[in-house]
């Protein structure tokens, strides 16, 4: 339901105790909002979806920036370059990435399985921009592939449907160099990704289909191991004390602040263009919405940090240390929001232009009524 749940008028006049299971692992980015942008050409005939990024609409296609860290630059910049494309028609959303690797490799087989045990590279997209009801597909240099619907996201008690399938969805992956061969040196994988809108219009308003002019949010990831490499064959290169395979990197297109992908507030900005070329990225998102969204996820996070620490939620901005806070500030936000709670849940409340209010609640759904 996307309309506010009743709530009761107060909360317990002495804090409970979280248990361990109880307490939430809602965390704030370590760095500031600013998402990436990206002005998602037309494209004016069907793709041929062959992992090959050489048909004239994709060359009209501009790359995004190269992936930084998940973390932003609060790490260092990754050591082998990732970028993407993306274009749409009235049938799909497509998604082109080119990814630096000077060892290509790949062992899973098997749809679904967990391909991120593999390097990889994935894809969130969530088009109504609420954060939930979102869909994540990772794929392989084997070209195997594992799509997920999330309902919510982990932190907000998921769950996420591994058994579900992208209908219709068509894929493909160039290697440039020998696959699993570690006697020579690669240059790296170009994946090919077609998404039908007819899936993805489920989670839209109505089930519309997708609009020029509609804004998705959207992120890429990219899962990277060291490697050794003996005999011809690669192996994850591994902890010396331990023996246990080192961690991998995450990089991403627009980062988190976290290493945690997911985090849709923090994802890009996707416009659906109208236009078949040019068109710079950047340009078009005026709205005031994104800041009353992004005041009202200040306020989401603070609660949830305010209840492990004392066992409930908060009434009002000035218990929550958002009483003064620039950003609230900047958007017009500070007086303006309204926050209702009870032992268990919340919902903060901002005006919006034309009498409605844009909410948050313990769940992390956000909406307009």
């Amino acid at each position: 339901m996307r309309i506010g749940m009743p709530l009761l008028a107060g909360c317990a006049a002495a804090a409970m105790i979280v248990s361990a299971a109880e307490r939430s692992t809602v965390q704030a980015p370590g760095i500031a909002f600013n998402p990436e942008r990206y002005a998602c050409l037309r494209a004016k005939t069907p793709l041929r979806i062959d992992g090959v990024l050489d048909e004239e609409a994709w060359v009209q296609a501009p790359w995004t920036k190269a992936f930084v860290d998940i973390e932003g630059g609060l790490k260092p910049r990754p050591r082998f370059a990732t970028r993407v494309k993306m274009l749409w028609d009235d049938g799909f959303f497509y998604v082109g990435a080119e990814l630096e690797e000077p060892h290509v490799w790949a062992t899973l087989t098997k749809r679904d399985s967990v391909i991120f045990y593999d390097n990889d590279f994935e894809v969130f997209i969530d088009p109504d921009g609420d954060t939930h009801n979102y869909y994540e597909l990772e794929i392989n240099a084997l070209n195997t592939v594992w799509d997920l619907f999330l309902v919510k996201p982990y932190r907000d008690g998921g769950p996420a449907l591994h058994a579900w399938d992208i209908q219709g969805l068509k894929s493909a992956v160039a290697v440039r160099g020998t696959l699993s061969d570690a006697r020579d040196k690669d240059q790296g994988w170009t994946v090919e990704l077609a998404f039908p809108l007819e899936v993805l219009k489920e989670t839209l308003p109505g089930k519309k289909l997708p609009a020029a002019g509609d804004v998705w949010r959207v992120n890429f990831s990219r899962v990277e191991y060291r490697v050794e490499t003996g005999g011809g064959a690669y192996k994850k290169a591994a902890d010396t004390k331990t023996g246990k395979p080192l961690p991998e990197d995450n990089w991403v297109w627009s980062p988190q602040g976290l290493v945690n992908i997911h985090l849709p507030e923090m994802w890009g900005y996707v416009l659906l263009s109208g236009e078949s070329e040019g068109g710079a990225a950047g340009e078009f998102l005026a709205s005031g919405d994104e800041g009353a969204k992004w005041a009202l996820r200040k306020v989401y996070y603070r609660e949830w940090a305010y209840r492990n620490e004392r066992g409930v939620f908060a009434g009002d901005l000035k218990s929550l240390g958002l009483a003064d806070d620039p950003e609230l500030k900047a958007a017009g936000a500070g007086s303006r929001i309204a926050i209702r709670i009870s032992e268990s849940l919340f919902e903060a409340s901002l005006p919006a232009p034309g009498g409605a209010n844009w909410r948050i609640r313990q769940d992390g759904l956000v909406w307009k009524d």
